[in-house]
């Protein structure tokens, strides 16, 4: 099945592939989707079509968003200074 929608594409890559979406996966494949003259960019736009390459760049891109919104909420907030007394 050819993914439609973010999540079914999050599934098939995380579930069905076992793929961790890592910052350095997601990365890599940025660089080849938004490189229009790679032999595999030219490949998965004569399979699958310019509005999935496109879509998948796109959800690409959501989850390195997801992933920085994530990292961000692990991070414990920084402390209040304590206060001085005179």
């Amino acid at each position: 099945m050819i993914p439609r929608t973010y999540a079914q594409w999050r599934h098939c890559i995380t579930v069905e592939c076992g793929i961790p979406l890592s910052a350095d996966f997601i990365a890599q494949r940025l660089a080849v989707w938004r490189n229009p003259g790679l032999e595999e960019t030219q490949r998965f736009r004569r399979l699958y079509g310019d509005a999935h390459w496109q879509a998948v760049q796109r959800w690409f891109v959501q989850a390195a968003q997801e992933q920085k919104q994530e990292g961000a909420a692990a991070v414990p907030p920084l402390a209040a200074p304590a206060q001085q007394t005179g």
